[in-house]
C-alpha cells in the first residue's frame, strides 16, 4: 500500500509536496523533508521527461508517494509518466465526466481501461508484480478548474474509477468569476470558498478524495477542517524564493544599508 492510501485508510489528510524544477537533486531535498506524497509538475514546471524519470530515482528512496501532473489529458503522457515509476497523476483541465472516464481509462490496463503495457522502469522501483497491482493502486486525479468542470461536478466526481479531485485555485477563480478576481492561490472570497467547499462535499459523498493546492499551511489546515483529504502547501521554487528573500532582507536590515557594506571594507 503506498503511503498516502495508508494515510487516507488511518482517516487522517495528506500532506503534498510540489517539485516544479527538473533537477534530481532538488527533488531529492524535497523527497526528505517528510512530505506524505510529492508531485513532479510536467504542465507549468520548468521541465520534461528526461528531467522526470530521474527524480522519480532521486525520491524513490524517501518513501513517499510519487505522483506527476501531466501537461493535458493525453495518453501519452499519461502513460510515459506510469512507466517512468509516478504511482499517481493528475490531470488539468478535465471539464466533463466524459473527460474523467478517458482520463481513468489511460491509467488502467485492459479490460478497466486503455493503458498499453511496458512499465519500462516502473517494473524495478515498484514491484515484479506491478502489473498485476497497477489498476487497483494506480492514483487518478482529476483537476477541476474552470467554470464548466464546476457545473459538471455531480458527474465528474461519480466516474468510476477516478481516486480524486484536486483543485487548482488560481485557474478556478479566474474561470468562474469571468476574470473579475485576481491571480493566486488561499482564496478569501466567500464565493470561492463556497465552491472549494461544495467540492469536498462532493467528494465525501462519493468517497474519493478532494485535494487542495494551497500557498500556506495555515490555509491547508482549514481546507482540512472543510473536508480536503490532500492538501499542498508551496513547492520547492516557492520555498526557495522565500528562503532566499528572507535571508537577504535579515542581512540588509542588520547592516542598515542596501549594499551591506562589510565591517572589513571589503
Amino acid at each position: 500500500m503506498t503511503r498516502l492510501r495508508a494515510v487516507w485508510a488511518q482517516g487522517r489528510s495528506a500532506l503534498n509536496g510540489w517539485c516544479a524544477i527538473g533537477n534530481p537533486f532538488v527533488a531529492e531535498i524535497m523527497a526528505a523533508q517528510g512530505f506524505d506524497s510529492l508531485t513532479i509538475d510536467m504542465q507549468h514546471g520548468a521541465l520534461d521527461y528526461s528531467d522526470l524519470l530521474p527524480m522519480l530515482q532521486a525520491m524513490r528512496a524517501s518513501g513517499a508517494t510519487l505522483l506527476a501532473r501531466v501537461p493535458w489529458l493525453d495518453p501519452a503522457h499519461v502513460m510515459k509518466a506510469l512507466d517512468a515509476g509516478a504511482e499517481g497523476v493528475i490531470c488539468p483541465m478535465v471539464n466533463t465526466p466524459e473527460d474523467a472516464a478517458r482520463l481513468v481509462s489511460y491509467l488502467r490496463y485492459p479490460p478497466q481501461g486503455v493503458r498499453s503495457f511496458g512499465p519500462t522502469r516502473a517494473v524495478f522501483a515498484l514491484g515484479a508484480d506491478y502489473a498485476e497491482r497497477a489498476n487497483a493502486e494506480v492514483l487518478a486525479f482529476a483537476m477541476i478548474e474552470t467554470a464548466e468542470a464546476l457545473a459538471n461536478l455531480d458527474a465528474i466526481v461519480a466516474t468510476p474509477g477516478l481516486d480524486g479531485i484536486y483543485v487548482g485555485p488560481a485557474d478556478l477563480s479566474l474561470s468562474v468569476s469571468e476574470g473579475r478576481l485576481p491571480f493566486g492561490m488561499d482564496r478569501e472570497e466567500p464565493e470561492m470558498i463556497g465552491h472549494l467547499q461544495k467540492i469536498a462535499a462532493a467528494c465525501q459523498a462519493r468517497g474519493i478524495v478532494a485535494g487542495l493546492h494551497c500557498g500556506t499551511p495555515d490555509y491547508a489546515h482549514r481546507a482540512i477542517g472543510w473536508g480536503f483529504r490532500m492538501v499542498t502547501v508551496g513547492g520547492d521554487t516557492r520555498f526557495l524564493s522565500s528562503a532566499a528573500a528572507a535571508a537577504v532582507a535579515g542581512f540588509r536590515n542588520l547592516t542598515g544599508a542596501a549594499g551591506g557594506r562589510s565591517p572589513h571594507g571589503y
